[in-house]
């Protein structure tokens, strides 16, 4: 299935979930999932909230900026990613000169399942390397 960004109208939403200026965003939702393409402009953020009942996953595709978390922030730029599980709270903030463009997807419970199956997979192999290394293999 193509999901067609430049074909989904642009909603313009005010202090986004308590944040500064306005989240700009195309947004595509199927009952389930949400995927957007948003952009943040220079000084403007979207606010502080926790992930109740999913999982986020944004991707940067443009620009750089800063999350916020419960403990503390990340510093994020193009080409990374940030995940914010279920019951996590965060923030993003464009705290640069250009504007922050992003893929955002708010996943259910069996997305999550998958994503951690590929981190514990990712975590085992890496293991798995380091044995074979300290081995001189």
């Amino acid at each position: 299935m193509i999901i067609d960004f430049p074909n989904i109208p642009e909603q313009r939403l005010p202090n986004f979930k308590g944040g500064e200026k306005e989240y700009i965003a195309r947004m595509f939702f199927d009952g389930q999932n949400r995927i957007m393409y948003g952009r943040l402009e220079p000084g403007a953020s979207i606010g502080l909230h926790t992930h109740e009942t999913s999982s986020e996953i944004m991707y940067f595709l443009e620009g750089r900026g800063k999350v916020l978390l419960a403990d503390g922030e990340e510093r994020v730029a193009a080409g990374q990613c940030h995940y914010c599980p279920k019951g996590h709270t965060h923030s993003l903030v464009n705290d640069s000169d250009a504007d922050v463009m992003t893929i955002v997807t708010a996943t259910p419970k069996a997305v999550r399942k998958f994503i951690k199956g590929i981190l514990l997979l990712h975590n085992l192999v890496k293991a798995q390397r380091n044995r074979l290394s300290a081995h001189g293999l």
